[in-house]
């Protein structure tokens, strides 16, 4: 679905111009986007395949929610929006832990440039995961995987082809604030 977003400049600031997703997507315009990562109090950390059809990284295995905040939108209320929307799961503002942004830009092609702000979430799942409900269109399945293996798949690189290519610092950070709460 192609929606306004906010430009933001370098350092993250609003410029107070948006545009369509898409543009934004085209002339790698730096835009907001949401990452809200579900962990278990037992250790285990819920990931999603993205779906095949996705413009970007089909079929790798992501952050357990993500998506874009529209133009104007409360960044915390498109969490919770995002949250529902893909796995089903109605959760509240007071149930995120904001853990900071991240700047990421990766050349998809000549006219494709995704360069977003990644405000990072987490969120303690606290239903099993068949409660859960995938958006078909967006996710391809859902897992619930130890930290340990988590940690191993992506930053340690035992696995790393089959992660969204978001990097070891990005990873490293994800893995260190679930440690830090469980």
């Amino acid at each position: 679905m192609d929606e306004l977003v906010d430009i933001l400049d370098e350092q993250g600031n609003p410029t107070g111009q948006s545009c369509l997703k898409s543009e934004a997507h085209r002339k790698g315009l730096l835009h907001p986007t949401i990452h809200v990562w579900l962990y278990t109090h037992d250790g285990k950390v819920l990931i999603q395949q993205r779906g095949k059809h996705k413009d970007t990284h089909p079929l790798l295995w992501d952050v357990s929610v993500a998506g874009h905040v529209a133009s104007g939108e409360n960044i915390p209320l498109a969490a919770v929006r995002e949250v529902q929307e893909e796995v089903g799961l109605t959760i509240s503002e007071a149930d995120l832990e904001s853990i900071g942004t991240f700047k990421a830009i990766h050349k998809i092609s000549d006219d494709f440039i995704d360069a977003e702000l990644h405000h990072l979430f987490l969120c303690e799942l606290k239903v099993p995961i068949t409660a859960l409900t995938k958006q078909d269109s967006e996710v391809d399945d859902l897992a619930l995987i130890p930290l340990f293996k988590f940690a191993e798949e992506t930053w340690g690189l035992a696995n790393a082809a089959k992660y969204v290519p978001h990097g070891p610092t990005y990873y490293k950070t994800i893995v260190k604030e679930i440690k830090s709460r469980i």
